[in-house]
């Protein structure tokens, strides 16, 4: 890939930030008190490229303006994140017109999986339209190495799939690479067309990106490229059938040049099993390293934070190999802290991708 070298920014991703409450190690129908965290599934590609990786990064994306707004971008701030390209939208006085979304997200345990409430309805970002930002002072003035958006943002309206639609357009002209984490969720699509409307509009979009990035479901249901003999564990599946996923998804969209798919076995929500593989035009199918029963804190952000690290290594122009261990190792370490973005560093990644161990450092 040829990746613009005379940029403002290494990234800047487009989609919703919203504020998490997690109730810890209680629930969220009997918690009497939360922590607060930012998290969305673009920011946080971005955040942990700035945060663990040292790169420079920026958000686009749209707050309503009242107190909730500002302490969300107060923790964009805290993590590094340039927040010059925020919208602002006035805000009514109880949220008629515009609001802040909100996510109530409980970590699991064991038997008891993890369980996410969005209140996200009518939010500044899900009214953005097409023309609202300037790409061509991102993508060409000022300029960016990559673009990130996702599947999330897509869903959230039919005109947030236009921004992304134009955003990847301008983008790519401008030479930026562009990448796309499918990311299904289909509480997003329920009430908008469900899993047809879903294969809509990310089929449109996958033909105008470089890096398509997802799981076993994400291709299957978001994208319509089936499976043989899939059962939703990687493990009881030959990995010749991922391949020829792989494969056929590559011939179907000719444009892409890396496509990435992370594999997991819930074998309870505190255990799983966590590998990926991809492709690339140039090295073809690769298989990442296998963390077997890899023990999880907080499983939220963790495909995010392995969709950064992949970033962080074709960036640096790594082989495809190493930008996969990258993704891997810190998506998994992203796992075994709290909240949505990763608290790992430079260091721990390359320790774990390159099989260190979790032996006390002192």
């Amino acid at each position: 890939m040829k990746i613009k070298s005379d940029a403002r920014f290494d990234l800047v991703s487009l989609g919703e930030v919203m504020l998490r409450l997690d109730p810890g190690n209680s629930r969220v129908r009997t918690a009497r008190s939360f922590y607060l965290w930012e998290g969305g599934g673009e920011y946080n590609v971005a955040r942990g490229l700035r945060k663990c990786f040292g790169l420079k990064t920026g958000i686009l994306t749209a707050l309503a303006d009242n107190e909730v707004g500002r302490l969300v971008e107060d923790l964009i701030l805290q993590g590094g994140v340039n927040t010059e390209k925020i919208i602002w939208r006035n805000f009514d006085g109880v949220g008629r017109e515009v609001r802040n979304g909100l996510n109530f997200t409980e970590r699991g345990f064991g038997v008891r999986g993890a369980v996410g409430v969005s209140d996200r309805g009518n939010t500044a970002v899900s009214q953005l339209k097409p023309g609202d930002f300037d790409f061509g002072e991102v993508f060409q003035k000022e300029g960016s190495r990559w673009l990130h958006t996702g599947g999330i943002f897509a869903a959230l309206s039919s005109s947030t799939a236009e921004v992304a639609y134009e955003a990847a357009s301008s983008a790519r002209a401008n030479g930026t690479i562009v990448s796309y984490d499918l990311n299904y969720r289909p509480s997003l699509w329920k009430s908008i067309g469900g899993k047809a409307k879903a294969q809509e509009v990310n089929q449109r979009l996958a033909s105008t990106v470089d890096v398509l990035i997802g799981n076993e479901e994400d291709f299957e249901v978001a994208l319509g490229i089936e499976i043989e003999g899939s059962d939703g564990s990687y493990k009881k599946l030959d990995l010749d059938a991922y391949k020829k996923m792989i494969e056929a998804t590559s011939r179907k969209y000719p444009n892409l040049e890396v496509i990435a798919v992370t594999l997991r076995t819930v074998k309870s929500a505190s255990l799983n099993d966590w590998t990926g593989v991809a492709w690339s035009k140039s090295e073809g199918f690769i298989v990442g390293k296998s963390y077997e029963d890899l023990e999880i804190f907080d499983r939220v952000g963790g495909g995010d934070s392995f969709a950064s690290g992949l970033i962080f290594g074709l960036l640096n122009g790594v082989k495809l190999k190493e930008a996969l261990e990258y993704g891997l190792a810190h998506g998994a370490l992203a796992m075994t802290t709290p909240g949505d973005t990763s608290m790992a560093t430079l260091a721990e990644v390359k320790k774990l991708a390159e099989g260190g161990s979790a032996r006390v450092q002192r």
